[in-house]
């Protein structure tokens, strides 16, 4: 297992560099083909590559992403390890560790009628080349597990919460700060009047809706120089929510924004993008869990709710049952100290295996 996820962490597949997305699609291919003992459909929609295998008519989605975000060269600030029992690597943690374990765990099967295994190279920017083909796979299966890695100590992911994404560009006229600056309308004050209205959507669709809902303001940018009025400033929204009533809340208060500046215009694109993994979705996959991991001796498990999404927001939102969580342990997502412990592959992998065959 520790060969094939340094193959796989050393391949490095950062989203955006759909040739490097292509080239890592490959390996994912070739190990896949290897374990399972068939060759996969590779998929290329918009430039992203996704790896697909199909066995008999599906009846159990098993869902994963190769792509990361880590830009290509990462590997040389962030080189491959294993020391004391934790893999070092970029992406190792998030997610690839999860696909070895996942193919390891059909590996040990007796048969795979009834599996489809899907892995994705666009899951890290959204998803959007490859959410139409989850969703159509997804309603025609009886469970979905995603093999994102576990939450803190191993627990498996049982409520995530939904996203929305939006882009502000606010519209102004420039003009020279210094010698006519009331000539100008201020593009950078009017995008901080929206920044103060975007708390203001928060706080009112907690006191509406109760607590979880978090507006984030987080890429921003105004003006072209130091002495000119901004003609144009731009904000990127993140949005995260608990629920569906929350999420149509915040989007509706979002598109009434209204400028504030005299003669400002604004424009607001985007909008839902992965809608919540409500608890009810997990709830009879996570009870099955409980119950294989106490018989086999890989329990006791744990559940978590946490606030990152992932393709199993939109297998759940399709009507699929969803468990997600169920590959690496570890810590460390998108961050310097990514890692993963590897005592755990064999048992998550074990685990993995009594799931799909108890819902073959």
């Amino acid at each position: 297992m520790l060969a094939d996820l340094e193959t796989l962490v050393t391949c490095e597949s950062y989203s955006t560099d759909h040739a490097a997305v292509a080239r890592s699609a490959r390996v994912v291919a070739e190990q896949g083909s290897r374990l399972l003992g068939a060759s996969p459909r590779t998929l290329v929609n918009g430039g992203v590559s996704h790896v697909q295998w199909t066995f008999g008519t599906p009846r159990v989605l098993l869902l994963g992403h190769h792509d990361t975000v880590w830009p290509i060269g990462s590997l040389k600030t962030h080189p491959w390890s294993v020391r004391q029992g934790i893999a070092r690597g970029p992406g190792v943690f998030d997610m690839k560790a999860g696909l070895v374990q996942m193919f390891h765990a059909l590996a040990s099967l007796p048969t795979l009628d009834g599996v489809c295994v899907l892995v994705t190279g666009d899951e890290e920017t959204g998803s959007g080349t490859s959410r139409a083909l989850i969703e159509d796979l997804a309603r025609r299966c009886a469970a979905t597990f995603v093999l994102e890695p576990s939450a803190p100590g191993g627990a498996l992911k049982t409520s995530r919460k939904g996203v929305s994404l939006y882009d502000i560009t606010v519209r102004g006229r420039a003009a020279h700060s210094g010698l006519e600056p009331d000539n100008g309308v201020n593009a950078a004050t009017e995008l901080a009047h929206q920044i103060l209205a975007l708390q203001h959507i928060a706080d009112a669709v907690t006191a509406r809706t109760g607590p979880g809902t978090t507006v984030t303001p987080t890429l921003m940018s105004a003006g072209t120089t130091a002495n000119t009025v901004p003609a144009r400033a731009d904000l990127s929204v993140d949005v995260r929510v608990p629920g569906a009533d929350a999420q149509e809340a915040v989007d509706r208060l979002v598109r009434s924004l209204q400028p504030h500046v005299p003669d400002a215009e604004l424009k607001i694109a985007g909008g839902p993008n992965r809608p919540p993994l409500d608890p009810a979705a997990s709830a009879e996959l996570f009870a099955l869990a409980t119950e294989l991991a106490a018989r086999h001796g890989l329990g006791p498990l744990q559940q978590a709710a946490v606030g990152g999404a992932s393709d199993g927001n939109y297998t759940a939102g399709a009507g699929c049952p969803t468990l997600d969580g169920l590959g690496a342990v570890g810590d460390g997502a998108h961050a310097d100290h990514e890692h993963i412990v590897t005592a755990a592959m064999p048992a998550r992998a074990r685990l993995l295996a009594h799931l799909v065959g108890a819902v073959q």
